[in-house]
This record gives C-alpha cells, sequence and structure tokens, in this order.
C-alpha cells in the first residue's frame, strides 16, 4: 500500500488541483488529508467540495475545528503583531464565505486517523494522522523539537517501534526517527514556509520496510492564485507569502 498525505491547504484550489494530478499520475492505492483546509485563500467551499467529490478522509486542523465551532481565533501562531493582525482578517473572511455544508462538513472531521495497513487483524505498524500533536491540533511540532518531546509525543499516541506519525500545521517538511518510531511532518499543500513556493505532500509506502516517505514537490500557477487573493478582498501580502514559500510578514509602510 501506498499513502498520499495532504495538508494545509488553506482553501488553495489550484494547489490542491495540481497535487491531486499528480497523485493519480502516481501508483498511490489511498490519499487522506490532515486538515487546514480553509484559511488564506479564497477557495474554502470549492477545496472541501473537490476532496468530498473525491472522498478524501480526513482529520480536522486548528483552522477547521475553529471556524466548526466559531471560535474566537483560528488558532495560530503569529511570528509578529502584523501577522497576528492579518491572520484574524483571514480567519472573519473565512467564518463570512464559507456555507453551512461546508461547516457542517469541518465539523465532522476526526481528531485522529489510525491506519493499519496489515489490516489490524495481525499485529504490525500503524501509520497515526494528527494535525498538531496527540492533545492539541494547535501545537507546533517543529523539527527541532527535541528527541525527548518525541518521546512523549509516541507514549502519549501509544506508539511502539515501527510505527509512523504524520502531522502538519508548520508548512515545513521534515521526518525522523526516535527509538524506531518514525515522525513525518508533511509539509503544505497551499502555504508552504520552507522557502520553496511549490505544493508539498508526502507519499508513504507501506509495502517497503520501514514505511519510507517521499517528499513530492508539485509546481502550479502562483501568481493566479495572489491575483485571485487580492481580488477576493484578503490581504494582498497572503499572495507574496504563496510566491515566496513563506516570507514573514511586515508591515508596508
Amino acid at each position: 500500500m501506498k499513502y498520499a498525505l495532504i495538508s494545509d491547504i488553506h482553501a488553495n484550489l489550484p494547489a490542491l488541483e495540481a497535487v491531486l494530478r499528480d497523485i493519480d499520475s502516481r501508483k498511490v492505492d489511498a490519499t487522506y488529508h490532515l486538515g487546514d483546509l480553509t484559511g488564506y485563500a479564497p477557495w474554502p467551499n470549492e477545496v472541501v467540495a473537490l476532496l468530498r467529490q473525491r472522498q478524501i478522509p480526513g482529520i480536522s486542523g486548528n483552522y477547521d475545528s475553529t471556524i466548526a465551532t466559531d471560535y474566537k481565533h483560528c488558532g495560530c501562531r503569529a511570528e509578529s503583531p502584523h501577522e497576528e493582525e492579518l491572520s484574524h482578517l483571514s480567519y472573519e473572511w473565512t467564518k463570512q464565505h464559507v456555507s453551512g455544508e461546508t461547516k457542517s462538513y469541518l465539523a465532522s472531521l476526526p481528531f485522529r486517523i489510525d491506519i493499519r495497513p496489515l489490516g489490524g487483524h495481525v499485529s504490525g505498524p500503524s501509520i497515526v494522522l494528527l494535525h498538531g500533536n496527540q492533545t492539541l491540533n494547535t501545537v507546533y511540532v517543529t523539527e527541532d523539537r527535541p528527541d525527548a518531546f518525541l518521546e512523549k509525543m509516541a507514549a502519549g499516541i501509544g506508539a511502539v517501534a515501527g510505527d509512523v506519525v504524520c502531522f502538519g500545521h508548520t508548512h515545513k517538511p521534515w521526518q525522523r526517527a526516535v527509538n524506531d518510531v518514525r515522525f513525518i511532518n508533511t509539509g503544505s499543500v497551499g502555504r508552504p514556509k520552507d522557502g520553496d513556493p511549490r505544493a508539498c505532500y508526502v507519499v508513504v509506502d507501506a509495502a517497503s520496510p520501514g514505511f519510507p516517505a517521499e517528499f513530492v514537490r508539485v509546481s502550479y500557477d502562483v501568481e493566479l492564485v495572489g491575483r485571485e487573493i487580492a481580488k477576493s478582498g484578503l490581504p494582498a501580502e497572503f499572495g507574496d507569502v504563496i510566491r515566496t514559500g513563506g516570507r514573514v510578514l511586515q508591515p508596508t509602510n
């Protein structure tokens, strides 16, 4: 079995369409999303509709659960007061533009999915899908987290040697093994922050020893997305983030 894992689409429909075309060109048995379907770009309803049309299961990101429950903010971490201000503008725009059907779908998403490639009727490794960590979908599991943090995370999940824990939220892809448990950050389809503007997703090969993971980058029309963001009434700077692969937002005056 090969699994394609897509995360942090953030309402970027052209990026999602490009990634799905790339997945269709590969021998992938199943695709899952790891949340944050909405926010920062103008296609929240279209992204959700496409995932539902393709029958792609997945979990709830912080942006999804907060939109679904009318929470006071998106639970996003800002690098500056200006970025925090813009995140609130994105959140309010998204709340105003999601349809009732989209909101109901977001509310239905589970917090976690466990995949048992061997079927579950025999012992074998699990692939655990989260957005943040095992406690909250707002926790950032970054590459600089110490082994002790990941050991505690594995214990909280119930992961054992051979298992794979996959998550998103930081928009920066990486992977590491601690005590034979592999941790994979899938990166971001719609809003990468690692300096590469191309959409990012992961293919996990569950048929090979150790479940090797391949990070896949896909080009798409980022300039089109930037123009559509500006036309939508969202802050035009969100287009700059997409064009540059995650430039930290600063005031323009």
